[in-house]
């Protein structure tokens, strides 16, 4: 019986995230709408995102964030934002840890997300990695918002690992990226999101949500082939992190 009322409790959970998702961008419809309707809004659209959805999601499925940062990032300045992906939480924890206004890079597929979806696809840079031209297109696209002073977040991995894999291998895309826009690539390690709300099932819970933005890799003078040694030095910073970090319950 109490099994059954556990796996009753986090089906209950994982629907009040979906509720939570769902309410401010229901409440806050028209101005969101208005903050999309042009790039020069984005910023608007952002501090909404950042300060309203994110915060809502988070502290509403009781989570509490600590994020400490090995080096800050400068206001205006525009970034490489990379992290490792375990779950749903980590579009709301990335708002949260930055500041700077940034465009996610992202999978086409997550348009089809009801009410998410819409927005979605207005605000990101969607990208069809079985398409070389989507891939392409991506680099134009990503040069015109750092144009605009945005940063660009990427989420390396190109998917969530399966669970039995603590840091999946990295795609070449971001590095080469930061190569060519000579922009600064930032390491930001989730250690508890796969935890308190996995992508699986029957597993997910409220508690402390811990990020690490660990200092950056310039990549002023770099030259595009050396994006293998950057990607791997960057992933080694995360993985011996979530290899040591002692575990939360």
């Amino acid at each position: 019986m109490r099994l059954l009322l556990q796996k009753l409790g986090q089906v209950l959970y994982r629907i009040w995230f979906y509720i939570l998702v769902s309410l401010p961008i229901f409440v806050f419809f028209p101005i969101l709408l208005l903050t999309t309707l042009s790039e020069r809004t984005y910023s608007q659209f952002f501090w909404l995102a950042r300060n309203i959805w994110a915060n809502f999601i988070i502290y509403g499925m009781f989570c509490f964030p600590r994020i400490s940062y090995e080096q800050k990032l400068v206001k205006g300045q525009s970034y490489m934002l990379v992290a490792n992906h375990t779950s749903m939480l980590d579009i709301m924890m990335m708002l949260k840890t930055s500041k700077n206004p940034f465009v996610f890079v992202g999978k086409k597929e997550l348009v089809n997300i009801p009410v998410f979806g819409f927005f979605y696809k207005r605000v990101c840079i969607l990208v069809d990695r079985e398409d070389s031209r989507s891939r392409s297109a991506v680099y134009r696209r990503a040069q015109k918002r750092l144009n605009q002073g945005l940063s660009i977040c990427i989420f390396p991995e190109g998917g969530v690992p399966e669970e039995n894999i603590i840091l999946d291998k990295f795609k070449d895309g971001a590095f080469k990226m930061a190569i060519a826009h000579d922009i600064p690539v930032v390491p930001i390690t989730f250690y508890d999101n796969k935890k308190r709300f996995p992508f699986t099932f029957f597993s997910e819970g409220p508690g402390i949500l811990r990020v690490k933005v660990h200092s950056f890799f310039d990549t002023k003078g770099l030259k595009e082939n050396q994006k293998s040694e950057l990607r791997e030095q960057v992933r080694t910073i995360m993985l011996k992190e979530l290899q040591e970090e002692p575990n939360i319950p």
